[in-house]
């Protein structure tokens, strides 16, 4: 994606959409916003809010989540596209995704999450309900194919740090919940905005899709294959679905190579993929053979 790409955010106005599309614009993307259809009776605070995103140069497009014409044909015009739909709008984002999928230009899609990490975490059932439209939002993007980033934020510091502390009044007492022990991430809403922009832009942070070769047909595979070219398959299904590498423990006759030579600097995963980015290498498992 280039480094200036056409970012389009639902959810604009409101609370997080705010801070995304002015992250956005500060960091020169070309940014739009897709906000409901403004009614006769629509608030001031609403009408303030679009007249903002018009002074900062931002692109508004009104529609229905459910116009799904509209949604192609929005989407069609950008590079990226970022959800900060609220809570009783979780499940809307089905009709992105769909939308999303039709057009098929979009290089990167980010749902509304910005909390718990939702598949690691399970609440009380009221908040575990929330989670779990997050998860089928999530399962939806797989499904379809969908280039995609989850962004897990944690709590949002200026929204719990009102809520905790009231730093604008004059309080005699603060509320603690259970022991105050319980320890907490919290993550500025500029911050979140900022990383998020980044996320969509960045091929770093990108989600491959994965694709699951079921054991029973690697076995097959390696009946049906003339040799040599079983050869390769067998050691991938001894590797990678037995697991026979780390299937035993070492006994006092083994030596293990990073206690006799711990001085040595071994080479990490993270910095062997650094060196394929500069000088990718050509592994063939027919060498097996």
């Amino acid at each position: 994606m280039a480094s200036k790409s056409k970012i389009l955010v639902f959810g604009a106005s409101g609370y997080l959409g705010k801070y995304i599309v002015k992250a956005s614009i500060s960091q020169g993307h070309p940014t739009y916003a897709y906000v409901r259809p403004i009614k006769p009776d629509a608030s001031p605070s609403k009408l303030q809010v679009l007249k903002e995103f018009e002074s900062l140069g931002i692109t508004v497009f009104q529609g229905e989540l459910n116009d799904h014409e509209k949604l192609v044909s929005v989407i069609k015009q950008v590079d990226g596209v970022i959800s900060a739909l609220a809570v009783p709008q979780y499940m809307d984002q089905l009709n992105i995704i769909k939308a999303i999928e039709e057009a098929g230009n979009i290089k990167r899609f980010i749902p509304s999450e910005f909390g718990n990490e939702v598949d690691r975490v399970r609440g009380l059932p009221p908040f575990d309900a929330l989670l779990e439209n997050k998860r089928k939002i999530r399962r939806a993007t797989e499904e379809a194919g969908i280039p995609f980033t989850y962004v897990s934020a944690n709590s949002l510091a200026a929204y719990f740090v009102d809520y905790l502390l009231h730093p604008n009044e004059k309080r005699q007492e603060i509320v603690v919940y259970g022991t105050g022990e319980a320890k907490v991430v919290l993550n500025y809403e500029e911050d979140v905005a900022a990383y998020t922009v980044k996320a969509v832009t960045d091929p770093k942070v990108s989600q491959l899709k994965r694709v699951h070769v079921p054991e029973e047909e690697i076995v097959k595979l390696t009946e049906t294959l003339p040799y040599p070219d079983n050869i390769p398959v067998a050691v991938l299904h001894n590797i990678f679905v037995k697991g026979d590498q780390m299937s035993f423990e070492l006994t006092d006759k083994d030596l293990e190579a990073s206690k006799l030579y711990p001085d040595y600097k071994y080479t990490s995963v993270d910095e062997f993929l650094d060196i394929c980015l500069v000088n990718p290498p050509k592994p063939k498992l027919a060498a097996f053979a």
